[in-house]
């Protein structure tokens, strides 16, 4: 009758020996530490996604500060120089939509992305050899 039941679609009880607080587990409260190639991985990505802004490093940092040490200081690295050129960017954004010296404030906005783009795309590639990198020009805001 259980099998017959079962197709149904009706839920059979469990038994009365199984634990009901050990029916569901999840992630456990500390995740396991990054491998050296997953740490390396992710401080990459968070000087790449840095043509994005400062928004992807500052994720990647909280979410995988205690898992990594390489991840938790390239990320802080590339968040602390995303973060000014990032509201710069999106003040002069807001500042082209201004008539008459707009498009001044519009290229000033698009210079501001690709400097973030190509210093970015330069530490990417620097961290993904697994060499540490520092930006020339760059605000301590995370020590």
């Amino acid at each position: 009758m259980s099998n017959s039941a079962n197709r149904r679609g009706v839920a059979q009880t469990p038994p009365a020996s199984q634990d009901r607080t050990t029916a569901f587990q999840g992630a456990s409260p500390s995740a396991p530490a990054l491998t050296p190639s997953e740490d390396r991985q992710w401080a990459t990505l968070a000087h790449f996604l840095g043509i994005l802004g400062f928004v992807p490093s500052l994720v990647i940092f909280l979410i995988y500060r205690d898992r990594g040490p390489f991840t938790e200081q390239e990320s802080k690295e590339a968040f602390n120089f995303t973060f000014p050129p990032s509201i710069l960017a999106a003040v002069c954004l807001l500042l082209s939509l201004l008539p008459g010296i707009g498009g001044l404030f519009a290229v000033l906005n698009a210079l501001i992305w690709v400097t973030l783009a190509a210093f970015s795309v330069a530490a990417g590639i620097h961290v993904n050899r697994g060499r540490p990198y520092q930006y020339p020009f760059n605000l301590r805001i995370f020590h």
